[in-house]
């Protein structure tokens, strides 16, 4: 039974994006990537983490869906930092507190209707820098909202169809 699962559903791969799409999501990208760079060396304070790069995957390659919305962008990396942070302040630097970081990380996004799935990747960078509080800050809270104000300019110049699909 599992061998039969494995195998899949075996549907077709899903179309390709067309040329333009694929434009707007890599040049958007780069000028995410490049404005938080750009912040960081201005103001000597890290702004850039992996969990941002995957950000704008989502952000600028699929605009429209659930997990590339504001609230979940921004609130998804808060929450699931926050808890990164409590709970390796309260219960110290163990691989099983990471584990239970990013499983109550998870669990709060999906309650919140926040899941942003490249914040569940905070939690762990958390675990591997040892940050302090100010990660919630810079670059957690900062370098989210420069990626959305960035994509709400951006794709609101380079698509046709609006941005974002809701708000809060």
């Amino acid at each position: 039974m599992l061998v039969e699962k494995l195998k899949g559903d075996r549907q077709p791969l899903p179309p390709r994006a067309n040329k333009r799409t694929i434009v707007v999501a890599a040049s958007g990208s780069a000028v995410a990537i490049t404005v938080l760079g750009m912040f960081g060396l201005a103001l000597e304070n890290a702004v850039l983490l992996g969990s941002l790069g995957a950000t704008c995957v989502l952000l600028f390659g699929f605009p429209d869906a659930p997990f590339s919305q504001p609230r979940n962008i921004i609130l998804g990396h808060v929450i699931s930092s926050f808890i990164g942070l409590g709970l390796v302040s309260i219960l110290g630097y163990h691989v099983w507190v990471l584990a239970l970081a990013l499983a109550l990380a998870i669990a709060a996004m999906m309650f919140t209707r926040t899941v942003h799935p490249p914040a569940g990747s905070n939690p762990v960078i958390i675990f591997l820098l040892h940050p302090s509080w100010s990660f919630l800050i810079f670059p957690t809270l900062i370098g989210a909202l420069l990626v959305l104000v960035v994509g709400l300019l951006y794709l609101n110049v380079a698509r046709s169809e609006k941005y974002p699909k809701y708000w809060f």
